[in-house]
């Protein structure tokens, strides 16, 4: 029900029984159908392996965050138990983990379209469907994208009605996620606060801010136990996890932050490009307004509709007070991946915004806006490039992708061959974590992503690790565009592998590749 009683928006009601079914039946058939189509094509080298890599570590024993850096440990143990039940730790049990993940939140995705809309039909679920899916992209932001759908539910279910209850249970979803991924947490917190003020204007019922803020809190508290017993009871975890706070929520932020340029409409290469590639541009652009003006405008109106006495959407309180921390996640570094993540509140609302028009209106705007999600983020998804791919067999799976990075991998395994044989470790740097999971190999470094720059100390440490583990070679990918170059963000690291190891020529794939063998290795 709407938080007051009136006739300007649609009470929310939950879905009937053949309803939630429907839901559940789109939301597997979209999710299969995109692993049939392009699952087994594409692959990250730098980001999908630092899941892949971290899951496999936790199969054997090691904790996420202590003894390896990675996100936080929920997404790792989730995928190490489909592993564990699939039998297989390779790329596929690894995006099927994903899927699972993706099933989940493109189905709650559903289920809150059908609860703020007044019509509902097939057709409508349908199309809303496609729309979504096209944006859960990447692999690897699957988990993150999900929880997003999640906050949105929860904020939806408190601003439903505000009753002590409701107000325990939501901040018990918001820690549980924040435990998950503590940036999702603080995200949903922020959003969360938004929504409590709002609740407080004009409440009728209910507690007030401030007891509701101690429930919420409390609830917070309690969700947030899984990760107080990883601190208590993991030894060394505490301390790896703050560390990595803070160089992760603040460092890592800091050095994103204006690295990428923001695709604006009104910057599109007109007569510099192709018609398709300037449409592109400019629909990538407006997507990226959309969270920004939807979030703003959509909680002044619902401030104003609430000062005014006037029933407001659950749903668009909880989607628009999410919007605008979401939409500073994204302009950190506003690639077309962190969108897919930060659109979702914008999407979720616009759509069932939409379906609640006449259909003369409501059916082209949807086909709208379907039809320029297709057009920019369907040359992002892997299948789409399916006839410039190769096939390879990486890690025991098959699996089609660019000829560039085949010869990549090529080219680790005849390293490994010459200078790394019988399990013997070997040194990737900056940012090729899933050359790692694809051999089975541990990385002798505890940071396997090694994109900004650390301090003396922790040089020192991770130049102990190295010694201890005894690599047989070093590869170091000359990036350049928004990347400091490996040397210079670890100058210490990046002379001891001068001085202990010795250049090598006649195996890189590309001049960006620099590779160095072991002076202890025998040619």
């Amino acid at each position: 029900m709407a938080f007051y009683s009136g006739e300007t928006q649609p009470a929310n009601v939950a879905p009937k029984k053949h309803g939630i079914i429907l839901c559940m039946l789109l939301a597997a058939g979209a999710v299969l159908a995109s692993f049939l189509w392009q699952g087994h094509m594409g692959i990250s080298i730098a980001d999908e392996g630092y899941l892949w890599y971290g899951a496999q570590r936790v199969l054997l024993g090691e904790v996420p965050l202590r003894d390896f850096i990675s996100y936080d440990p929920g997404r790792y143990y989730w995928v190490a138990m489909i592993m564990t039940l699939l039998r297989n730790d390779g790329i596929i049990a690894l995006r099927i983990a994903n899927a699972i993940i993706q099933a989940m939140g493109l189905f709650l995705a559903l289920v809150l379209l059908s609860r703020g809309s007044q019509k509902r039909s097939f057709f409508f679920l349908l199309t809303a469907t496609i729309t979504m899916i096209f944006w859960m992209f990447p692999w690897f932001k699957l988990f993150d994208i999900s929880l997003t759908i999640a906050l949105i539910g929860i904020l939806t279910f408190l601003a439903e009605r505000p009753t002590r209850k409701r107000y325990f249970l939501s901040g018990l979803g918001i820690g549980f996620i924040a435990a998950l991924c503590r940036q999702q947490g603080t995200l949903g917190a922020v959003g969360g606060l938004g929504v409590m003020a709002y609740l407080a204007i004009n409440r009728p019922e209910g507690p007030g801010f401030f007891r509701g803020l101690f429930i919420w809190l409390t609830g917070i508290v309690t969700g947030y136990a899984p990760a107080f017993l990883m601190f208590f009871l993991v030894p060394g975890y505490a301390v790896a996890f703050w560390n990595s706070m803070h160089v992760y929520l603040f460092e890592m932020n800091h050095r994103l932050a204006g690295s990428i340029p923001v695709p604006w409409p009104w910057l599109a290469p007109l007569g510099r490009a192709s018609f398709g590639a300037v449409v592109r541009w400019i629909l990538s652009g407006l997507f990226f307004m959309a969270p920004i003006i939807f979030g703003a405008v959509g909680m002044v109106w619902a401030v104003y509709q609430n000062l005014r006495k006037r029933a407001v959407s659950p749903l668009l309180v909880a989607c628009a007070f999410l919007a605008l921390p979401l939409v500073w996640y994204v302009f950190i570094a506003p690639d077309i991946s962190r969108l897919g993540l930060g659109i979702f509140p914008f999407l979720i609302w616009g759509l069932s915004f939409l379906n609640n028009r006449q259909a003369r209106a409501k059916w082209p705007l949807i086909g709208v806006l379907c039809g320029a999600t297709i057009l920019v983020m369907l040359p992002n998804h892997p299948g789409w490039s399916r006839n410039r791919y190769v096939e390879v067999d990486l890690g025991g799976d098959r699996l089609k992708i660019y000829p560039e990075t085949a010869k990549y991998f090529a080219m680790l395994n005849e390293l490994v061959e010459d200078f790394a044989p019988n399990g013997r470790g070997f040194l990737v740097l900056p940012r090729l974590t899933t050359s790692y999971a694809v051999l089975r190999r541990k990385s002798p470094m505890l940071e396997t992503y090694t994109f900004f720059p650390r301090s003396e100390a922790s040089q020192l440490a991770e130049i102990e690790r190295i010694k201890s583990a005894d690599p047989g070679f070093a590869i170091i990918y000359d990036e350049s565009g928004i990347w400091l170059p490996f040397r210079e963000t670890h100058p210490l690291i990046y002379q001891y592998i001068l001085d202990h190891f010795e250049p090598l020529t006649g195996y890189a794939s590309s001049p960006k590749y620099q590779l160095y063998k072991s002076r202890k290795n025998a040619l």
